[in-house]
């Protein structure tokens, strides 16, 4: 199951560090979003060349290191080896028409997902950008 976020206004870039940096406190999610996606090819016409993290067992993406993804999440102060391995979104979906999607581990409680629409609103209030939801 997917909570995907479409985002309005500026400042997105800004919006999409945040919407990242909850998911850091979320652990039962992984993630994908716009600059991510362009970054590994997904959705592309060639598609995602999965070759995985260390430590993924050959599964996964095509990262060279684990400080690629540390550098999307703000650094080893900001997160651990061992969720860099969890934190992307494995399925090579692109995030089409949308921003951002959180992708849940297992179907998310109602208190699961109102839970994360607080800290979505928390977050992206100081910055001014509105945002729509879709979880299906």
């Amino acid at each position: 199951m997917k909570s995907y976020i479409k985002l309005y206004g500026p400042p997105v870039g800004e919006a999409l560090k945040a919407l990242r940096k909850i998911a850091l406190d979320f652990p039962e999610v992984c993630v994908m979003d716009t600059v991510i996606g362009a970054d590994l090819g997904v959705g592309t016409a060639i598609g995602p060349s999965w070759g995985g993290l260390p430590g993924s067992g050959g599964q996964g993406r095509s990262y060279d290191s684990v400080d690629m993804v540390m550098s999307y999440f703000g650094g080893p102060s900001e997160i651990s080896e061992e969720r860099c391995g969890s934190i992307i979104s494995e399925s090579g979906e692109s995030v089409g028409k949308y921003d951002f999607y959180y992708e849940w581990f297992k179907n998310p409680s109602v208190s699961e997902l109102e839970a994360l629409i607080e800290k979505i609103d928390e977050a992206l209030a100081p910055l001014g950008v509105k945002y729509t939801i879709t979880t299906k």
